[in-house]
């Protein structure tokens, strides 16, 4: 096992290298950047411009679509002196060509240095554990629900596999599947955050203005009175799956032939259900939790973190795209990406746990 683990970890090299890679690629690509937008300002609201320029951090480690030059590589740039195009371009860091400022990003990223924000004025590791409670917050309750109640529902439906209790329990879970998790965020505000019927729910934060001074019981409830409205659309969709995948692989377990054996031993249904095709139908379960978890704290809850207004890592990402922050995007790029990497590889390790059968250094990586 120890063999295996170490390839794997030298094989998350270059993976990290090249979705790095095939990121700065597209960027180069993309239209606009931090230059553009301080030129923008610029025509319209010189003073902060030039505060931003004189203020403003070393950004070598970033990137954009110009290589450095003349002010006619940026559109509303005529006009400008050339020189404070290239004093915007050497802030910046796109003084520099493509794969120098490239190979400069990864050095630094691999001593896990982000540099600073372009326009945030503090450095891109405080803003990410600034808004990362967030994130976590919202992914713990989507786990705690999709789990906690998506597999005793999965095993109930799978033992009851075409009763009446199945066929509805399943149409409710295909339309929590088919319906998007920010459309049914939109919905639930709508109906209870004061839209068209109810005002039972705040509409936007984690937490009321007040929170500081209020009790420890009331920070509990007004913690949970902000966040249910946001878990609910977010637990839909990882509800569905996580119940549905349960329930098939509880049924593919169930028709095996180790199954009848151990009935045909006077085993009770019970001794049956988690004594032998419990550990093994949680395999394929196990196998989703990686994706899940990077979903839940990550990927999943950038819309419904804009939706209602909470400042997580999702907004923060959607708002560094939308304003050219290169340092936060590539920043939380590479984090999330090791991340995922990383619990790819604890996946593994629960597998062998789990099931003993399973040696990984017998195959390949």
């Amino acid at each position: 096992m120890g063999s295996y683990i170490l390839r794997r970890i030298l094989l998350m090299i270059p993976t990290l290298i090249g979705i790095m890679a095939i990121s700065f690629i597209v960027v180069q690509f993309a239209p606009g950047g931090p230059v553009e937008q301080v030129i923008a300002q610029l025509n319209g609201q010189a003073g902060g411009a030039e505060e931003r320029i004189s203020g403003g951090s070393d950004a070598g480690m970033s990137m954009d679509n110009f290589d450095g030059g003349g002010s006619s590589q940026y559109r509303g740039a005529q006009g400008l002196d050339p020189e404070l195009i290239k004093k915007l371009e050497k802030q910046f860091g796109f003084d520099k060509p493509p794969l120098t400022r490239f190979l400069l990003m990864m050095r630094d990223y691999a001593t896990f240095d982000f540099g600073d924000s372009f326009f945030r004025n503090t450095s891109v590791i405080d803003l990410i554990i600034e808004k990362l409670p967030v994130s976590i917050s919202l992914g713990v309750w989507i786990l705690i629900l999709s789990y906690g109640i998506s597999i005793p529902l999965g095993i109930a439906k799978a033992v009851r596999d075409g009763s009446r209790f199945d066929v509805w329990t399943s149409a409710v879970v295909v339309v929590g599947y088919a319906v998007p998790s920010f459309l049914f965020g939109i919905l639930l505000i709508v109906l209870f955050a004061g839209g068209s019927f109810f005002d039972l729910f705040p509409l936007r934060g984690l937490v009321s203005d007040d929170f500081a001074s209020l009790s420890w019981w009331q920070k509990i409830l007004d913690y949970l009175w902000h966040i249910t409205l946001p878990i609910i659309a977010l637990s839909v969709s990882a509800f569905a799956t996580t119940t549905l995948l349960t329930k098939n692989s509880f049924i593919d377990e169930i028709k095996k032939q180790y199954v009848v054996t151990a009935r045909a031993k006077g085993l009770s249904e019970r001794q049956v259900l988690y004594g032998h095709v419990f550990r093994n139908a949680m395999l394929i379960v196990i196998a989703g939790f990686p994706g899940a978890f990077i979903s839940a704290f990550f990927t999943g809850s950038l819309l419904i973190e804009n939706i209602f207004s909470l400042d997580g890592l999702g907004r923060l990402g959607y708002l560094s795209v939308v304003n050219r922050d290169y340092p936060v995007v590539f920043g939380t790029l590479y984090i999330f990406s090791l991340i995922g990497l990383i619990v790819g590889l604890i996946s593994d390790l629960i597998y062998t746990w789990i099931d003993p059968r399973i040696d990984f250094e017998k195959r390949d990586v």
